[in-house]
């Protein structure tokens, strides 16, 4: 397994004017990028990229700046395979020769960085390619466009990068690989890192909700208040059932009783017998009001394992030809399990909760939000509601997903409890 430098060391490099390297995921491009911040750009920064890249140099920018600037998309209709934001190209106006030299680009590169440059200190096309990134950087979209602006960001510095893939020593005709981005990287003393290191560590450390309402709301268990958050970046919608005093009786929000719940329409709404879900929805709500003390965070987003309503639907196609739920994701080109913690570990900690006992047949679940500051005492088992129809549903969540489904074994023996 390749070797990752951590996200600490990358953005300090990037402060200290350095470049890293950025891999991407193994499914998307597959490659790794030079990455260094656009205002520290230097004449040998540049060679040094020329001489180890393509030699296709782009700026990310903030959408913010490319409006600013004037940087109108490339293409009008983008047909990028993986959405890459090209704007038209350019050149610095003033105190450079034809462009394209290391000297000439680095002008460019540091021009288009200044925060008091505009759109008229620029000449059309040019030898430089600004290129768009998504608002949101990496969580909005995984690509090194938008990893050069969070770390330039990151580093305190202006929302401006410079990227260009790097070429395989060993294949000219190439792209150099991840086992081979690492030996360069050791070579030449650059951290390397990962996009999917760089979204955990931005999940992790960074507030990507916001309070919206707190309400009360009866149920048919009882009255809870209901508080509404929505995620900053992708403007998805949860609510958090909470019942009680969460700091609890010594006012530190220990050992809170927490279901995690994931939206699951089919089954929490229309009954379907083909999940567990509405069973499971309809336990945490009754379990937590026996405490008097608690919360079922309701996660939307989170439908079908994190792969929407309408590939759940496909999914299901799949399985009524045979497949089980994970093979029938997996056909689809979709992850088994695609659902993320940050978000809820995010809300958890603004109700108070600071230890819980969680809720959960699903150990994973536990990890996830361990993984994000917050310690499970407890993993509280759910109820098993196991159907004719959900037999083989639950029977994969057992065998292949790791579910701790205990009496399972019972019904299947045509024993219910």
């Amino acid at each position: 397994m390749t070797r990752f430098d951590s996200i600490e060391r990358a953005v300090a490099d990037i402060a200290a004017g350095k470049a890293v390297v950025v891999v991407d995921d193994e499914d998307r491009e597959n490659e790794g990028d030079l990455i260094f911040a656009a205002e520290k750009a230097t004449p040998e920064l540049v060679a040094f990229m020329v001489r180890y890249t393509s030699g296709y140099l782009c700026v990310p920018l903030s959408g913010e700046d490319c409006d600013r600037l004037g940087l109108p998309p490339m293409f009008a209709t983008n047909q990028d395979k993986h959405g890459t934001a090209y704007t038209v190209t350019v050149d610095a106006r003033e105190g450079i020769g034809t462009g394209i030299s290391a000297s000439d680009r680095a002008a460019t590169m540091r021009l288009l960085a200044d925060p008091d440059t505009g759109a008229g200190d620029f000449t059309r096309p040019g030898h430089v390619v600004p290129l768009r990134a998504k608002d949101g950087g990496v969580l909005r979209r995984p690509g090194h466009t938008e990893a050069a602006v969070d770390l330039a960001r990151m580093a305190d510095l202006r929302p401006a990068g410079v990227i260009c893939e790097i070429v395989s020593q060993k294949d000219e005709g190439a792209m150099a690989q991840t086992d081979e981005l690492r030996v360069f990287a050791d070579e030449h003393d650059l951290a390397l890192i990962s996009i999917a290191d760089l979204i955990a560590w931005r999940r992790k450390h960074e507030k990507h909700v916001l309070r919206v309402a707190d309400a009360r709301i009866p149920t048919s268990h009882g009255t809870f208040r209901a508080v509404g958050y929505q995620s900053i970046y992708d403007e998805v919608e949860h609510v958090a059932l909470v019942r009680g005093d969460i700091a609890g009786p010594d006012g530190d929000g220990n050992d809170v009783l927490v279901r995690v719940h994931s939206e699951c329409l089919t089954g929490d709404v229309f009954g379907s017998l083909r999940c567990d879900c509405g069973p499971q929805l309809d336990a945490a709500l009754e379990m937590v009001a026996a405490e008097d003390r608690g919360i079922v965070l309701y996660m939307r987003g989170h439908e079908g394992r994190g792969i929407g309503l309408l590939h759940k639907l496909q999914a299901y196609q799949l399985q009524d030809a045979g497949s089980d739920t994970v093979d029938a994701n997996l056909q689809l080109g979709l992850p088994a399990d695609s659902r993320d913690y940050g978000i809820g570990a995010q809300i958890l900690v603004d109700l108070g909760v600071s230890s819980m006992r969680l809720l959960t047949n699903n150990p994973a679940k536990r990890v996830g939000l361990d993984g994000y500051g917050l310690h499970v005492t407890e993993r509280v088992p759910m109820p098993l509601r196991a159907n004719a129809e959900n037999l083989t549903y639950l029977r994969t969540k057992r065998d292949r997903m790791g579910h701790d489904l205990t009496g399972l074994d019972d019904f299947e023996n045509g024993v219910t409890s």
